[in-house]
């Protein structure tokens, strides 16, 4: 990571980078006394998880609405902790979505109501078979997960035996080579990227999933008043059908570009 601080008219303008060009840098203005201002902003910058479905969907929903705010998006793409560490920080302007809550953890970040997409944990396995009810049925065995995403941290929380991976990919690889018994990770976005790396052969889900989570934008602290005006938009667009039309399209879409029936 590289840090530039420079000055500009009696105040320090902050910008930090992580190598993968400067299109994504994130701008906060800092006064000497160390309080921020939020000046109107043309784009806002969020945490993305790389390389998780779920999270492209959650992402171009956003895009979506924010859009019709005149404001339009950039991504930063990186490993779920990571992302907390840079979004509670102010160095980038929010989360695209999280679980309900991780406001206690992280009291700069402002869950935005109502939420904008939902996941659904699943048990993914290249050989067991058994019945899924929930959190529990899976404690006595051999867990994986990826490091820092909210809902597999919560529901194995507890649990004896869980190893982490950094990214649902690596995951995915480990499943396969026998690290442990099961993963956990949302049924979309499994099923997308064991498709993508040619496994689907060999791993499977175990249906049903554990449970259907409900999932929410957060933005850092200075964004107090865009929060109202992205509240709002996402209650017009929750309303009127909108929000879950443009999820139900991306999903389909990205499915088909896996190889997975939308079905």
């Amino acid at each position: 990571m590289f840090l530039t601080v420079w000055r500009w008219r009696g105040a320090r303008r902050l910008f930090v980078g992580f190598g993968f060009g400067a299109s994504w840098l994130a701008a906060v203005l800092v006064d000497p006394a160390g309080a921020q201002s939020a000046a109107p902003q043309s784009t806002i910058v969020l945490a993305r998880l790389a390389a998780v479905p779920d999270q492209f969907v959650g992402g171009e929903i956003l895009r979506e609405v924010y859009a019709r705010l005149g404001i339009s998006v950039e991504f930063v793409d990186v490993e779920a902790k990571r992302a907390l560490a840079l979004s509670s920080s102010g160095q980038v302007d929010g989360e695209i979505q999280r679980i309900a809550g991780i406001s206690r953890a992280y009291p700069t970040l402002i869950q935005i109501s109502p939420p904008i997409n939902y996941i659904e944990p699943a048990v993914f396995t290249t050989g067991l078979t058994f019945e899924v009810q929930g959190w529990e049925s899976i404690k006595d065995y051999d867990i994986g997960i990826v490091r820092g995403v909210g809902s597999s941290e919560a529901g194995t929380r507890d649990m004896a035996r869980v190893q982490r991976a950094t990214s649902l990919a690596e995951l995915i690889r480990m499943l396969d080579r026998s690290r442990f018994d099961l993963l956990v990770t949302d049924l979309f976005s499994g099923e997308v990227e064991v498709r993508r790396l040619h496994l689907d052969a060999r791993v499977r889900p175990l249906l049903p999933p554990i449970e259907r989570i409900y999932v929410y934008h957060y933005l850092h602290e200075r964004h107090r008043d865009l929060a109202v005006r992205v509240e709002a938009m996402l209650n017009s667009m929750t309303v009127d059908g909108d929000l879950a039309r443009i999820r139900e399209k991306l999903v389909t879409q990205e499915l088909e570009k896996s190889g997975q029936p939308s079905g």
